[in-house]
C-alpha cells in the first residue's frame, strides 16, 4: 500500500499578534480545508500565549527578547530584525511561506533562497505597502519602496486586495499581474438583529448610520461627528463601533449629542449581527495616502453581506466599486456639509431603492468566491 501524500505545510506570516486578523485567519483555514497544513507566525504580547490555536489554526508567537527595549528608532529597527530572524527560523522548513505585508517578506526571501528555492514564497500585500501611512515623509516612502523592488523579486506568487494596487505592482516592478483576493466575509444568510436599538437606547424610528473598524485619524470620524453634531433631525443618528486612539473624542461627543453614540469592539464571531442592527454604512476614508486612495477595505464588505447601502467617499477604487454597483452614494468630499447633506437626504424610500443592488452585491462578492483566487494561486505552486 502506498503512502498517503503528505500534506504541504506553510507558514503564514504578520507582524501582529494575530487576534484580530480576519484576512489571513480566512485564508489559514482556506488552506487548511484544502488539504494543506498551515500555521502562523505571529509577534507575541502580553496576556497572550506563545503557542496558541485559533478555530484550529496553530499560531506561534514570538516573544522578542527586546521587547521591553527603549521605543527609540534604532532599537525599534533591532526588535525588526530579531523578529524576521526568528520568523525566519520557525518557517524556514514549510513548503510555502506566505508574507502577509512588506515587512514579512525578507524572512521568506531568504528561506526561499537558502532553500535554493524548494521553500514557494506567497506575497500577500495587504495595503499600498510602500505609502500605507496618513502624511507619511516621502524618505520613509523611498526606503520602503526600495526594500519592495528588491524582495518582491523573491516571491513566487504576489496577490493583493484591489485593482489599483495590482496594476501599480506591475507598473513599478514589471512583475505579472498580482491575483486579486478582496477582503470579503463569508456569505451568510442576513442576521435578523436589532442590538443597537436595545442596547443603546436608541428610538425605533431612527435611521442608524454605522461606522465600525479603527477609530483613528484618516478615516472621516472627525467630519462625521461635526456634521451629526449640525443635523436639525435626531431621527438621524450614528454609531461608531471599535477601537482606537479617537474613542474617547467619539465618547465625549456621544456625552453631549443625542443622536451620536459609541460602542466598544465586538469579536469577529458576532459582528454581522451587529453590524446588520443598523441601515447604513459609512466608508469616508480621507485622501491622505495612496493606500487610502486605492482601497477596498473589509468595512465595506461586511456592510453589503450585513445588507446595508453604503455611503463612500470619493476615492478612485471605493468610486470604481459603487459606480459598477449602485450600493449608495459617492460624496464628493469627506467634509462636515458634505456628510450632512448626504446624511440627510437618505431616508426609507432613498435606502428602499438600493436594496436590489446590495442583494445582488453580496451574493457575489463574499470570501468563497475569493478562495478560489486563493486556492488557485497555491495550486500552480504545487504544479
Amino acid at each position: 500500500m502506498s503512502a498517503a501524500p503528505m500534506r504541504k505545510t506553510v507558514a503564514l506570516l504578520v507582524l501582529n499578534p494575530f487576534t484580530n486578523d480576519s484576512r489571513v485567519l480566512k485564508e489559514a483555514l482556506s488552506l487548511k480545508h484544502a488539504g494543506y497544513d498551515p500555521f502562523v507566525v505571529a509577534l507575541h504580547e502580553q496576556g497572550l500565549a506563545e503557542q496558541d490555536t485559533v478555530h484550529g489554526i496553530v499560531v506561534k508567537r514570538i516573544r522578542l527578547l527586546s521587547r521591553g527595549w527603549p521605543k527609540v528608532l534604532p532599537i525599534q529597527v533591532f526588535k525588526y530584525f530579531e523578529w524576521l530572524w526568528r520568523a525566519f527560523l520557525l518557517s524556514r522548513k514549510a513548503h510555502i511561506v506566505h508574507c502577509n505585508d512588506l515587512p514579512t517578506l525578507p524572512a521568506g526571501a531568504v528561506a526561499r533562497m537558502l532553500s535554493r528555492k524548494r521553500t514557494r514564497v506567497v506575497y500577500d500585500a495587504h495595503e499600498f505597502e510602500i505609502n500605507d501611512v496618513a502624511n507619511e515623509p516621502r524618505w520613509k516612502i523611498r526606503v520602503k519602496s526600495f526594500m519592495e523592488r528588491f524582495w518582491i523579486r523573491h516571491a513566487d506568487a504576489t496577490m493583493t486586495v484591489s485593482e489599483s494596487i495590482a496594476d501599480e505592482y506591475v507598473r513599478m516592478y514589471g512583475i505579472p499581474k498580482p491575483a486579486l483576493v478582496l477582503n470579503c466575509p463569508p456569505l451568510a444568510p442576513l442576521p435578523e438583529a436589532d442590538i443597537f436599538r436595545s442596547t443603546l437606547g436608541i428610538p425605533q424610528d431612527a435611521i442608524i448610520f454605522l461606522y465600525q473598524g479603527g477609530l483613528a485619524a484618516g478615516r472621516g470620524i472627525e467630519p462625521i461627528i461635526e456634521a451629526f453634531k449640525g443635523l436639525p433631525d435626531s431621527r438621524r443618528v450614528v454609531v461608531f463601533m471599535g477601537y482606537g486612539p479617537m474613542a474617547s473624542a467619539i465618547k465625549q461627543a456621544a456625552a453631549q449629542h443625542r443622536n451620536i453614540y459609541y460602542h466598544p469592539a465586538v469579536s469577529p464571531d458576532v459582528l454581522p449581527a451587529y453590524t446588520a442592527s443598523a441601515d447604513v454604512g459609512l466608508c469616508l476614508i480621507e485622501n491622505l495616502c495612496l493606500s487610502y486612495f486605492y482601497c477596498l477595505p473589509n468595512k465595506l464588505f461586511e456592510y453589503l453581506m450585513a445588507g446595508l447601502p453604503v455611503i463612500v467617499s470619493d476615492l478612485q477604487e471605493l468610486r470604481r466599486f459603487v459606480r459598477a454597483h449602485p450600493v449608495g452614494p459617492v460624496l464628493p468630499g469627506t467634509d462636515e456639509e458634505s456628510i450632512r447633506q448626504a446624511v440627510a437626504q437618505l431616508d426609507e424610500i432613498a435606502l428602499a431603492g438600493y436594496a436590489d443592488a446590495v442583494r445582488s452585491v453580496r451574493s457575489v462578492f463574499h470570501w468563497q468566491a475569493q478562495e478560489s483566487v486563493l486556492l488557485d494561486v497555491y495550486a500552480r505552486l504545487s504544479s
